[in-house]
């Protein structure tokens, strides 16, 4: 293929092919955030225990691993826009699906199923992001669809619990459905083609000989590791926050739905401050400020579950001060990552994108397992060890990059 120029001027066209690509990054959030206010109505269908509420997402993160290491280098060779276009309408597909189960187990499935959707966006969507735009540009695009994004976590639970007092949930399905029919019409018609070389080996052998290169990559893995570490928390609270609110704390599904509110506005505001901050100051220097409220949101959520239990309020402040932090250092960080190797960019956002997902949810899993075990103290201390050990790999990560620009 021809070599693409990256866009440093967005024309309306070029605009709408990042808003297709958030808004199937939307219905895929929706897919979960709308129906969190439903699943103990799930739960109690199926006549199944509360501890399913959180291993419905799990299996959605666990979809999410199933396909990256294929679909970066697929992508690298026939290019971005058809693999994104089939993601989109198998994710369509799989969602309409979602309204004929019948047991836990199918629902849980077809969960499994619509998280596949996430290997398109990280190691497909991003990467086509990354190159069809220059650096700050991208940056900025790339903080904005995080906004446009985190409306589905703080809208969605809302919106959820209000559809649910007139609808049912399977009916939600369809709604998502239709959100990413929308999306998959606006990528046909703007997504441009960044990538695709018939050239490049699609065998077995390459791409396992490929993703063991990127493993020893320490850049790369230090990236990656970081990426999700710094998601756990938020991930954390999405899938436990329905038991932890309403099943434990006996709070209604609109107080619950309100409670979410502070923690993602507060993400979408470090968002927009790293999308101000990206033409003015080198791309690692929000990672910079954005340690402190990452960690220090995460030890006042310790503190105040240790001390008291039903600190509700002081969790959820501590979470929302954590959420700004995570808003301003992972576009940066991605970017960085993204751009550490000089392998294809579709196999490295697929490594990111696999490596980043299998930590949030053993981290989900772990934060699950120190609920059920020690209450909200231990849920607040796995997130806390996740954000300490974020900040090691991240200092590392940075120490590493100045060294490369010394020599």
């Amino acid at each position: 293929m021809a070599f693409f120029e990256p866009v440093a001027q967005l024309t309306r066209r070029h605009l709408i092919f990042p808003l297709s690509l958030v808004l199937f990054e939307f219905a895929t959030y929706i897919a979960h955030d709308m129906i969190q206010p439903g699943m103990l109505l799930v739960t109690q269908e199926f006549k199944v225990g509360p501890e399913w509420v959180s291993t419905s997402l799990t299996a959605y993160l666990a979809g999410g691993i199933m396909l990256q290491w294929l679909l970066g280098p697929l992508s690298d060779r026939i290019g971005r826009r058809p693999v994104l276009l089939s993601g989109v309408a198998f994710f369509m597909l799989s969602c309409v699906a979602t309204h004929w189960v019948q047991s836990i187990e199918q629902f849980v499935l077809l969960r499994f199923l619509q998280g596949v959707s996430l290997c398109f966006i990280g190691a497909v969507g991003y990467a086509a992001v990354q190159e069809a735009f220059t650096e700050s540009l991208s940056i900025k695009m790339m903080a904005l669809m995080a906004n446009v994004a985190l409306l589905a976590p703080l809208a969605g639970p809302l919106a959820g619990a209000a559809f649910l007092t007139v609808g049912e949930w399977r009916t939600l399905f369809w709604l998502i459905g239709a959100v990413a029919a929308l999306a998959l019409a606006g990528l046909w018609y703007a997504m441009p083609e960044t990538a695709g070389d018939r050239q490049k080996p699609l065998s077995l052998r390459s791409i396992i000989s490929g993703y063991a290169a990127l493993l020893k990559d320490r850049q790369v893995m230090r990236g990656s590791l970081a990426i999700g570490l710094v998601t756990v928390p938020c991930i954390a609270w999405v899938a436990l926050s329905p038991v932890i609110l309403i099943h434990d704390a006996g709070l209604s599904r609109i107080d619950y739905a309100l409670l979410q509110l502070p923690v993602f506005a507060a993400m979408i505001a470090g968002n927009l401050t790293l999308g101000r901050l990206s033409s003015r100051l080198p791309i690692e220097q929000p990672l910079r400020l954005g340690a402190w409220p990452v960690v220090c949101g995460l030890a006042i959520a310790v503190t105040a579950t240790v001390l008291n239990p039903q600190s509700y309020l002081w969790l959820t402040s501590g979470i929302s001060l954590y959420g700004f932090g995570a808003g301003l250092v992972s576009a940066g960080l991605y970017r960085m990552t993204l751009f550490s190797s000089s392998a294809g960019k579709g196999s490295v956002a697929a490594m990111l994108g696999m490596v980043s997902i299998l930590i949030i949810a053993l981290g989900i899993e772990a934060a699950k397992i120190a609920y059920f075990s020690y209450g909200t103290g231990g849920f607040s201390v796995v997130n806390l060890t996740c954000g300490l050990l974020w900040l090691v790999l991240v200092s590392a990560f940075l120490r590493a990059g100045q060294r490369k620009l010394c020599t």
